[in-house]
């Protein structure tokens, strides 16, 4: 056989052999053979090859056998491009016939040769002839007769006999290992993990080492780190008489191999081999430039390396194990950093469910929010503070969230709903707590007025009942699972000390309380990038002050109103340039309609109409009053500031007076102040001017000087195309692409949702455009905004404040249009850090 065949040829130090032709099994193999470990000869086919024999084109198998001695046994083993990927199990003990039966049982007994020949003969016919396994079923393989009873079975089920010829047998392997890879349940497998729909495979041929026979005989498995956590520590396990990865399937038989208390060990069994396979295992850590998993055999006290996996690993491990490598100089710091994929430290970030833990799973939706919780059910905002109260754990259950209900998402553990998307109120308000969260979970019925859910199988759930909901792939548990820990320990740190020092575009952090901010700040975020200032307005002692606000006649009576707002305003305000210190806080004015903060049921007008003192036909009328066909486009934002402006001068206010008091005597921090919902430079003029004059007021008043800065959320898409006359009046813009995609797509965030699905599966939308940025329409809106802003103010800076600004692909298109910074919710800090640097370091080596 050619040793040089691009598609066939045997493994040596120089044949040519690439992961992205023949997968990453044969090129480890290769890499093992240069560093002259006893690796059995071996045969690499390649991706091409392979699809050949898929399609019915047989290679010269003669010409392949002649590589190995007659008689030899062989294996075949798949080789993706990606071992995440998967692929068709491996097929042992190939050759095993009458001949080789009979001398086997010479060599090592005829008890061993036998079930060597059963596994085989087993093997050959679920995979190769695919015959049914249960055909065997009614054998006994330990009986006299068992291996003709075996032989007897295959024929009857076959209708010809059990091939004999070596040559026979292989390629009906290679072809059925083959046509399973193209086959099509295979590739939407692994298209699920990532992989092109042509991804290909090679296979790789190998003498086998047997394993089982005379001496110290056996295999197993070897790796220096835990897969778990990734601390050193040797793991795997030793098989006496084994062949494969037997030894990590039988349990309480196999050896440990390092000296244990708990049971015998290879280490005490065999210490000269314990040292050699410690030896190579370091080696190739060195040489390999990463943790590998060793598969090897004995043979009569011999060891031989089958193969040389990458350890697998949990997100925690991955970082323990990239900044260990960078440590000991084995890899580049830079190259630690780019190891890491930046969503999976949500794992770190958050409590997961273990993924040893079973799965009851009761129904899915979108993972909104990454994380875990377990909790009893609970339906209502009040509920949920009555179980904190309790020290119970719960999930709130509500068809979808409104601004009232985050008192109760405080209060809860983790949050479910049955409508909503990625920047659904609920997704949007867990994000930022850190709170884990499902929406969109439409499989289950929700019958809140009953007080239950209803799974897909039939299953009911009451009020009480404990639920497990996982934010990260948006699965609803029943249940308590086995949970691991967030983790945030020194080696987290340092590969994000080492990102910054790559990074360069700045993140900062969405944070509307004090417990945000200190969140923030412990990811080591640059400032706040978007305050909202609305939410501390459900709290039950500013809502009532708030419904005074609306319900008062004329201005007079709404800025007497408002006085018991500012001190609240003032201290919130004063507690969070505190937290941050001399970093930016950019603060929003008031954004949401009035309407919001009232009830609607009535109930809720009976006990509103008491508190103030009101008829209750009165606070009926002016309920109705405020309501509108489309809110969300209607009075609220800047339009609110220029209607109802005593809200707005209230708000610059408590924020000017905080700067103050949280300076001291020292110089006062700059704060950034945002107008939302602009779409035209008179509304910014307006406001401007009347900011200008509160400002002016309480310089003096309070006798000292400061300073701040006007800008713009840019979330309409004509703000985006008046952009050059919109800068001329502020020295920034913060782009919220949360609406602006509704905007632009006439959708709405929170009943997207229902179609999404299809839409992205059948091709309308690549993406959903509230997860993943729109570069196309939506980005286009932000190229054109940014760079008419810049051309009437060159200095004008530019940020993304929407969910967006933590989405790895959409920091890549903010860093092109030029963003000085993105913003994002405080849990979604570290992984927008990643994603940055990772951004910088590509842009370095292309």
């Amino acid at each position: 056989m050619q040793q040089n065949d691009p598609d066939i040829t045997l493994i040596t130090p120089k044949a040519p052999v690439a992961v992205a032709t023949h997968g990453g099994r044969a090129k480890c193999l290769q890499r093992l053979v240069r560093l002259d470990l006893p690796v059995p000869a071996t045969v690499a086919l390649s991706f091409g090859a392979v699809h050949q024999i898929a399609a019915g084109e047989t290679p010269d198998i003669a010409d392949i056998s002649t590589t190995f001695e007659d008689g030899q046994l062989l294996c075949v083993r798949p080789s993706s491009e990606d071992p995440d990927w998967g692929g068709p199990g491996a097929i042992l003990n190939i050759g095993m016939n009458a001949g080789r039966h009979a001398a086997l049982s010479d060599e090592i007994g005829e008890e061993t040769a036998t079930r060597l020949y059963l596994k085989f003969i087993q093997s050959y016919s679920t995979h190769v002839a695919r015959l049914d396994p249960d055909i065997f079923d009614d054998i006994d393989p330990r009986s006299a007769g068992a291996l003709q009873d075996y032989l007897d079975a295959y024929e009857d089920e076959a209708e010809e006999e059990f091939p004999q010829d070596r040559n026979v047998q292989l390629a009906g392997v290679l072809k059925s290992m083959a046509r399973a890879w193209e086959g099509t349940t295979a590739r939407l497998l692994r298209q699920a993990k990532g992989a092109p729909a042509d991804a290909g495979l090679g296979l790789v041929i190998q003498s086998l080492a047997l394993g089982v026979g005379n001496g110290e005989s056996g295999s197993g498995v070897l790796q220096l780190v835990d897969s778990g956590s990734g601390y050193p520590q040797i793991t795997g396990r030793y098989l006496s008489q084994s062949q494969g990865r037997d030894a990590m399937q039988t349990g309480a038989e196999a050896l440990f191999l390092q000296a244990d208390d708990r049971g015998p060990s290879l280490e005490e069994h065999a210490p000269e081999v314990y040292a050699k396979l410690q030896e190579y295992a370091a080696l190739m850590r060195v040489k390999l430039r990463e943790e590998m998993q060793i598969e090897f055999t004995l043979e009569d006290g011999v060891i031989h390396i089958l193969d040389g996996v990458r350890v697998s690993r949990t997100a925690r491990a991955a970082v323990r194990i990239a900044v260990s490598l960078a440590q000991d100089g084995v890899i580049p710091q830079q190259e630690a950093v780019m190891r890491i994929e930046p969503r999976a430290l949500n794992e770190l970030l958050h409590r997961q469910v273990d993924p040893a833990a079973e799965r009851d799973m009761i129904g899915d939706g979108i993972g909104a929010s990454p994380g875990a919780a377990t909790g009893k059910i609970v339906f209502t905002a009040a509920e949920a503070q009555a179980s904190q109260a309790r020290g119970e754990a719960c999930i709130l259950v509500r068809r979808e969230t409104n601004p009232e209900d985050i008192r109760g998402m405080h209060a809860a553990n983790g949050a479910l709903t049955e409508r909503g998307g990625m920047t659904s109120h609920a997704a949007v308000i867990a994000r930022g707590l850190g709170l884990p969260c499902v929406v969109g979970a439409s499989s289950l019925r929700f019958q809140t007025s009953k007080k239950r859910l209803l799974a897909q199988d039939g299953r009911v759930f009451h009020e009480g009942d404990v639920i497990t909901v996982d934010g990260t792939n948006g699965q609803v548990l029943a249940g308590e699972p086995l949970m691991m820990e967030a983790t945030l320990d020194e080696s987290f740190q340092t590969l994000m000390s080492w990102a910054d020092e790559s990074r360069d575009i700045g993140v900062r952090a969405n944070a509307d309380t004090p417990a945000d901010a200190r969140t923030a700040l412990v990811f080591q975020a640059e400032g706040i990038g978007l305050a909202r200032t609305e939410h501390m307005f459900f709290e039950a002692d500013q809502l009532i002050a708030m419904r005074e606000v609306i319900f008062a006649d004329d201005p007079e009576g709404r800025s007497v109103a408002l006085q018991a707002l500012l001190p609240m305003q003032r201290e919130m305000f004063v507690e969070l340039f505190t937290i941050m210190g001399e970093r930016p806080v950019c603060i929003r004015l008031f954004d949401p309609p009035l309407h919001e903060f009232l009830p609607t049921d009535r109930a809720g007008l009976r006990d509103l109409a008491e508190a103030l003192n009101l008829p209750l036909s009165d606070v009926t009328l002016r309920v109705e009053e405020l309501g509108e066909y489309n809110p969300m486009l209607g009075m609220r934002g800047v339009r609110l500031g220029i209607t109802v402006p005593e809200i707005l001068d209230m708000q610059a206010r408590a924020i000017f007076e905080a700067m103050l008091d949280a300076a001291g005597e020292n110089e006062p921090v700059v704060s950034e102040i945002m107008i939302p919902l602009v779409s035209a430079k008179r509304e910014v003029e307006l406001v401007k001017t009347r900011i200008d004059a509160v400002a002016a007021a309480v310089r003096t008043e309070r006798g000292r000087d400061f300073d701040y800065r006007l800008g713009v959320m840019v979330e309409t898409p004509r703000a985006a195309l008046r952009a050059e006359d919109i800068a001329q009046h502020c020295e920034f813009f913060s782009f919220g692409t949360n609406d602006l995609t509704q905007m632009t797509y006439g959708l709405s965030r929170d009943d997207a949702g229902r179609f999404m699905s299809p839409y992205v599966q059948q091709g309308v939308f690549p993406e959903d455009p509230f997860h993943t940025l729109d570069q196309e329409g939506v980005g286009e809106l932000l190229r054109l905004g940014a760079e008419r802003g810049r051309k009437a103010r060159p200095d004008l800076t530019l940020s993304v404040c929407g969910e967006h600004g933590g989405s790895p692909e959409s920091i890549a298109f903010c860093r092109t249009i030029g963003m000085d910074y993105v913003s994002c919710s405080p849990f979604r800090v570290p992984v927008a850090r990643l994603a940055a640097a990772q951004l910088a370091i590509l842009d370095k080596i292309e």
